[in-house]
């Protein structure tokens, strides 16, 4: 786990500063303490920051072969190297060291591009071939970690993060509004979008490519999940399912330093400790709690299953003050606004954990692979409530319409309404409808198809996706997207603020496409949600564990802690004509908002709560070196 970075002047082959790529690099020094490397060569530069993981002798970067004609930076992990290395070593070639990096050396050597198809990990990298003045840019196929770029008069740069872009621009960059009016819709801005006019971040599964004076990005991972024939039966899928996490956890954990769990009191990381048993014992587990005045409390409940299987158990205590301390420098080290309180706890709980260790699991993917939303609920069972006479439905929308507050049961039914699926998951997700969003922005700062760019974005996706089932569609549009660009995203951001691996095993390759085969019924199952993926664990896991109830690192008491902060300064944000948000946003459509909150008329809370993480963001930007400005359309 690394920072890598670097510069290609592909129009007019300038050379690279090195100043430049170091600058570059030093600003993500945080991602890789332990060595830094750089490959300067004209035109081009490589910077890398490591994270020593794998081969703590031998893994230095930037890695090349023996005729050094193909240079390599690699942020991430290869979980299937040593399997890849013996298939290239029967083709003849030959290994220097014991590190997963030189395997996408060689593979690219042999494969060229379809090197990434061979690939079961989690990636984020750069290949320089030498011999045909190539660069190629790729993101691992369901986004776990990161690459940003920008291009702009024949110039390339990108890095792991934001800031080592923006260190290699030669101008402060700027807020793009269309982006802002998805982050406000979403509470995450998608691929290959970012908050930012000029900057943008590889989709899941994609690449770029820069040769022959041009650049071009493109999807690399095409997998269509196509369901099985004959059908599986639940007995044979579970025990295919529970055989896949086993392998899945065995290379998860190839290491060559400790490895720990982040734990909560719940059923998704309590089986990833006891499939973690199954390779060895006494595992290093963290969790964040908030202490007995709280209902919603989970020390205890993770502190047992820590007990029961014998881990080393650590509580991260957690108070208001600390959250309310710490939220500026959380927001800052995101780069981007995501409107998520688990940030709060993912950011403690990883420092934590690093005091100890410098990989963590994390139990990231059941919800979207299997239906653990309540959500996804209304996509499965929205074929019954089309089914209705129209005559009587629309009694039931209307009083449900009606109803004070119940923004998202309001969100729902509207979306049940629609017969096109990914109208209905736009609708799904948006936390209000598109042109509530757009009337809060001033006049003229939006385009006029502002609110179709998660269409565009998605396009590529939608003939990948022409098998899966209603709910099978849903789910794979989360697994590049939702999942990517918010959650994987903030914890990657916040894990590595620390110098911490986060690694998520559920997202293994072989696990992911095999899930994605299943037919709904078995993952929302008569009203049970994650129904297989339950199955499973029940294998592993004590009645006790089983049912207890979801929490998460029990984000509703950080959710409090919001609405109490957002109480007490929102009326100074809203009221406050030098308010930053007002730069983009009309303050009589934002106080308006306010207002219908707080009379109790409508629940804005999640909008309310999105205006005050960018408020707080954009504060954090002005107070920075680097600057932010606006980018009008």
């Amino acid at each position: 786990m690394c920072g890598i970075c670097g510069q290609y002047n592909y129009l007019d082959g300038a050379p690279v500063s090195r100043q430049d790529i170091e600058g570059m690099a030093d600003s993500i020094a945080h991602r890789g303490p332990d060595d830094e490397g750089y490959f300067i060569a004209g035109s081009v530069g490589l910077g890398f920051r490591r994270l020593s993981i794998i081969d703590l002798e031998g893994g230095h970067q930037p890695m090349s072969d023996e005729e050094k004609s193909v240079w390599v930076v690699f942020n991430g992990e290869i979980y299937n190297f040593p399997e890849v290395k013996r298939e290239l070593e029967s083709y003849g070639h030959r290994f220097r060291t014991r590190s997963d990096t030189e395997v996408i050396v060689h593979g690219y050597k042999q494969w060229g591009d379809d090197v990434f198809n061979h690939l079961n990990g989690m990636f984020g990298l750069a290949i320089w071939d030498v011999r045909k003045q190539r660069l190629v840019l790729a993101r691992d196929p369901f986004g776990i970690k990161l690459i940003y770029y920008s291009l702009k008069n024949g110039q390339l740069h990108f890095g792991s993060e934001i800031r080592a872009v923006r260190s290699g621009a030669d101008e402060p960059a700027e807020v793009d509004p269309n982006s802002l009016n998805l982050f406000l819709r979403y509470r995450f801005t998608p691929s290959p979008r970012t908050i930012f006019d000029g900057i943008q971040k590889l989709a899941a599964g994609t690449m770029l490519v820069c040769e022959n004076g041009t650049a071009s990005v493109r999807r690399w991972y095409g997998n269509r999940p196509v369901p099985f024939s004959p059908p599986k039966s639940v007995g044979q899928a579970r025990e295919e399912l529970a055989e896949l996490y086993r392998q899945a956890m065995k290379r998860h954990l190839l290491s060559d330093v400790p490895v720990g769990l982040l734990l909560s009191g719940g059923v998704d990381s309590g089986l990833l400790l006891a499939l973690m048993n199954l390779y060895g014992e006494s595992w290093q587990t963290y969790t964040v709690g908030y202490g007995t005045s709280f209902s919603d409390d989970e020390l205890a409940d993770a502190a047992d299953t820590a007990r029961r299987f014998g881990a080393r158990h650590t509580s991260v205590m957690l108070d208001r003050k600390s959250f309310e301390e710490a939220l500026p420098a959380i927001v800052a080290q995101l780069e981007e606004p995501i409107a998520s309180s688990s940030i709060v706890p993912m950011y403690f709980v990883c420092k934590r954990a690093r005091e100890d260790v410098k990989v963590a699991l994390i139990g990231q993917g059941p919800d979207e692979l299997f239906g653990g939303y309540r959500r996804h609920l209304g996509i499965q069972y929205g074929s019954y409530w089309r089914a209705l006479p129209a005559w009587m439905r629309a009694p039931l929308v209307r009083a449900i319409m009606a109803l004070p507050r119940n923004e998202a049961l309001k969100r729902g039914v509207h979306s049940l309404g629609s017969g096109d699926r990914i109208q209905k998951y736009q609708q799904v997700l948006s936390l209000l409808p598109g042109d509530e969003i757009d009337a809060l922005f001033h006049d003229g700062l939006l385009d006029r198809d502002a609110g179709n760019e998660l269409l565009e974005c998605w396009k590529d996706l939608l003939p990948l996706m022409s098998e899966t089932d209603e709910l099978g569609g849903f789910q794979f549009l989360e697994m590049r997207s939702t999942l990517p660009d918010e959650l994987l995203m903030y914890g990657d951001k916040l894990s590595m603020a620390h110098g911490l691996e986060g690694r998520v095993p559920y997202l293994d390759k072989e696990v992911v496409e095999y899930v994605e085969r299943l037919p709904a019924r078995f993952k929302v199952h008569f009203g049970t949600r994650k129904w297989l993926h339950r199955k499973v664990a029940g294998e592993f896991l004590p009645r006790e564990v089983l049912t207890r109830k979801k929490r998460g690192f029990a984000v509703n008491v950080v959710d409090e802690w919001f609405r109490g902060s957002m109480t007490a300064g929102m009326t100074d944000i809203v009221m406050n004509s030098d308010s930053l948000l007002y730069r983009y946003l009309r303050p009589s459509a934002v106080q308006r908002i306010f207002l219908e909150h707080q009379s109790g008329q409508n629940d804005y809370h999640k909008i309310l709560f999105s205006l005050m993480v960018f408020e707080e963001w954009l504060r954090v930007q002005l107070s920075s070196d680097v600057g932010v400005g606006m980018a009008r359309t």
